[in-house]
């Protein structure tokens, strides 16, 4: 087992493919809105390479700026995710390990927040519908943030909430965007291979190991 030096003060999670395995089911729904309710043609993959960043992100990388209107973009946005919810909400489950993880994070005085480009309601329909919001001492959503990951925004307003320096924060990630994000902030970062494979993050320096879930015993040496 590889020996990990680094000891963090501070876990700073993303949510969608790193504390839950859905981005498949946010994928159908975006498809189905984009392709049946916005009449685009465009593939699956295609949707799939622009998920990232907020919502109205997405949108606009996809139909470009001022395509749609803010009340617009709003209506979108929230018919994607009750769509998401209600397909995703009977697999709804942390990621295997995890909560053990999260509880022997809690006892041993390590601060916990979840950096994520989701918006409040999809963060909630996670943390209450999994009884885990009693780990987190704080939540930055897309609601919280200028720019999304890969800027460094996120991470660096998780921190500052926690009250803890970026260089004693590790960041949980799923994503190469997300480690990006992790890396201009000033973090290391565990990489969660549940959407990307290993050879999509050969680019970074910041990443300390690869787990499929939280039972990897490589974890133990972080505390």
């Amino acid at each position: 087992m590889q020996e990990i030096i680094f000891k963090p003060k501070a876990f700073l999670f993303d949510l969608n493919g790193t504390m839950i395995n859905d981005m498949s089911y946010h994928a159908d729904a975006w498809y189905a809105i984009i392709t049946k309710r916005l009449g685009l043609a465009i593939s699956y993959e295609a949707v799939k390479n622009e998920m990232y960043g907020k919502n109205e992100e997405l949108l606009i990388r996809i139909f470009g700026v001022d395509y749609f209107t803010s009340a617009e973009v709003e209506a979108i946005s929230m018919a994607k995710e009750k769509s998401y919810q209600e397909a995703y909400a009977a697999d709804l489950k942390l990621i295997d390990g995890l909560d053990d993880f999260l509880a022997t994070a809690k006892t041993t005085g390590i601060k916990m927040a979840i950096g994520s480009a989701a918006i409040p309601f999809n963060i909630d329909f996670v943390l209450d519908g999994l009884n885990a919001r009693q780990y987190f001492d704080g939540i930055v959503s897309a609601n919280d943030v200028k720019l999304s990951k890969p800027d460094p925004e996120t991470f660096l307003n998780a921190a500052a909430v926690l009250g803890i320096e970026p260089q004693h924060c590790l960041v949980f990630e799923d994503v190469p965007k997300g480690v990006e994000s992790a890396d201009r902030a000033g973090m290391k970062c565990f990489v969660v291979t549940t959407t990307h494979r290993k050879e999509e993050f050969k680019s970074f320096p910041n990443i300390l190991g690869f787990i499929k879930d939280y039972n990897d015993p490589i974890l133990t040496n972080l505390f």
